[in-house]
């Protein structure tokens, strides 16, 4: 590509695969911003299989103004503007242009190809994944319970460590009883037994009664035969009758304050699910009502609703939206106008009648004239102003010194060139009204008085705007180029005075026409471009002869 500064670019011309994701590649192109400002130039940063962009080259120290990670990023060409192209991540999308279609090509395959190379879902990515996924988990041990869910889980841990130690000791008793078990059913248990019988009452244990079934201890109390024998192994049955009965005992004690425990945090999980259901109950139902909100009212953001050949947008809808900036652009100059004090104007009440009476009312002449389908309708207006005359209102109409204090429309305007002293060439851009698009003009401004050939007349001042083409300042894809021939024909009228007295603002007239022929280019519908001038011209000349007569009121006559 000739045009280095917005194509992809490396520092290295081969790129080593194992660094390739610290290599960073970048280009300057057009990112659609909003409806308002539309198209502007962006540099674009490629690096570590995420695409940034900043405001410009010399101001990434500041950081990037927005990124998205290509892992998942769709690249779609755009269908029928050669130089677009649209980044998608989910509901995040990027409209970017390019200067021409090899450069946007460009771009799309060097995007791809950092995408294909960063490794994602491929076997390597899968392992690093695993193995991260592994070390996390063997760091917090139970990854997904909390710090909160193991205090509240203490008790429980404590309850179940003893059941293990009941556990380790009921198990010692059933192999102590079953090697007693065992020894029973062999053939010498009954000598066994006799020779231990014959020891007891050597020994003056409690008597035998004469059945035989029963032996009374100490206390009178009756207890079997085998709890208070020893077995063939010499083991002590009451013992471990006893320390058997208080580990079953121990064991359902605990048993039972885990299953309270386990209860007491059922109950508390119920509640949480309980919120959590009544939260998602509300977000649907929030998503439902923002869902047919969404498909009551038309929302238009990108630049597929812009004006152009392919605009999803039809013609209503870009007259209403049209109409609706307006109307916001009309109330906000309303309230700069009662924010500014305004100068008084000193005429007489004669005076001041008359100007209310005629200075607002202006008569406008079209004629309907479309051209390859865009509309050139030429346009004549005729309007008498008192208390100005008409190199006054020429002056002010030229003089770009002037021109942000009465012109609402234009949102930035620069002298290109100045020829003499009465001619000077203007390149300037109109306030963007979405959906329309944003337009410039550059043309040739003129001032000039004609003098009369006939005494009864008075002389004639000419403002004359013509387009006009200039090197420094081609057409750009970011405007619409207009095409403009507008004249400002003024003539002053003088009614005498009574008397000798000198002639003053109450004395003179202005008779103003303007014409104006206006190519607008573009596609905007030819209702929307009619509807607009028969809204703008009489505000225009409205507010520009208000301007002229504020600022004179003070002034000497200027003839």
């Amino acid at each position: 590509m000739s045009d280095q500064s917005s194509s992809p670019t490396s520092s290295d011309e081969d790129v080593d695969p194992e660094s390739e994701q610290t290599d960073e590649l970048g280009g300057t192109l057009s990112k659609w911003t909003n409806y308002i400002h539309g198209w502007q130039d962006r540099w674009v940063v490629l690096k570590n299989n995420t695409l940034s962009y900043y405001k410009s080259e010399d101001e990434r120290e500041y950081g990037c103004r927005g990124s998205l990670c290509l892992s998942k990023a769709v690249i779609t060409p755009h269908e029928f503007d050669e130089c677009r192209f649209d980044v998608s991540v989910n509901d995040s999308v990027w409209y970017l242009r390019a200067e021409d279609p090899d450069l946007r090509q460009q771009w799309i395959d060097t995007i791809e190809l950092h995408k294909a190379e960063s490794g994602y879902g491929s076997e390597s990515s899968l392992r690093h994944h695993g193995s991260m996924l592994s070390l996390t988990s063997a760091a917090s041990g139970l990854s997904t319970t909390s710090t909160s869910s193991f205090r509240k889980g203490h008790s429980l841990r404590e309850k179940l460590a003893e059941m293990e130690t009941f556990r380790d000791i009921l198990c010692r008793q059933v192999d102590t009883l079953q090697r007693y078990f065992d020894n029973c059913a062999s053939g010498d248990y009954r000598d066994e037994y006799h020779r231990d019988k014959v020891e007891d009452d050597e020994d003056d244990f409690p008597s035998t009664r004469p059945d035989g079934d029963y032996l009374l201890n100490n206390n009178s109390s009756k207890e079997k035969l085998f709890p208070m024998t020893r077995g063939p192994t010499g083991i002590d049955f009451k013992g471990e009758a006893i320390t058997f009965k208080a580990t079953t005992a121990g064991i359902l004690s605990t048993l039972s304050h885990c299953i309270e425990i386990m209860v007491k945090r059922e109950e508390s999980w119920q509640k949480r699910l309980d919120k959590e259901m009544e939260r998602r109950r509300r977000a649907e139902e929030a998503y439902k009502s923002a869902l047919t909100e969404l498909k009551k009212k038309s929302h238009y953001g990108g630049p597929d609703y812009e004006e152009g050949p392919n605009s999803l947008i039809n013609e209503d809808e870009f007259f209403d939206a049209v109409e609706a900036a307006l109307d916001k652009q009309d109330k906000f100059e309303e309230q700069s106008e009662k924010c500014r004090a305004p100068r008084p104007i000193t005429l007489s009440p004669d005076a001041c009648c008359s100007i209310s009476a005629q200075r607002y009312f202006a008569k406008v002449y079209r004629r309907e004239v479309e051209e390859n389908g865009v509309v050139l309708d030429p346009l004549k207006a005729t309007h008498a102003v008192r208390g100005v005359t008409g190199h006054e209102v020429c002056h002010y109409f030229w003089d770009t010194a002037f021109r942000n204090d009465w012109e609402t429309t234009v949102e930035h305007f620069n002298v290109v060139e100045t020829l003499s002293d009465t001619a000077v060439i203007i390149y300037q851009t109109l306030k963007r009204v979405w959906p329309a698009s944003q337009r410039d003009i550059l043309y040739l401004s003129v001032i000039r008085k004609i003098l009369s050939t006939n005494e009864n007349e008075p002389n004639t001042w000419l403002v004359c705007n013509f387009s006009v083409d200039h090197d420094s300042y081609p057409p750009t894809s970011r405007c619409i180029r207009a095409k403009i021939n507008v004249a400002m024909i003024c003539q002053t009228l003088v009614s005498p005075p009574e008397g000798n007295k000198e002639i003053s603002r109450d004395n003179i007239l202005c008779k103003i026409t303007y014409v104006a022929n206006v190519n607008p280019g573009g596609w905007a519908p030819a209702s929307v471009l009619r509807a607009v001038a028969r809204r703008e011209y009489p505000k225009f000349l409205k507010r520009f002869t208000s301007y002229v007569q504020e600022k004179t009121s003070d002034d000497a006559i200027l003839f």
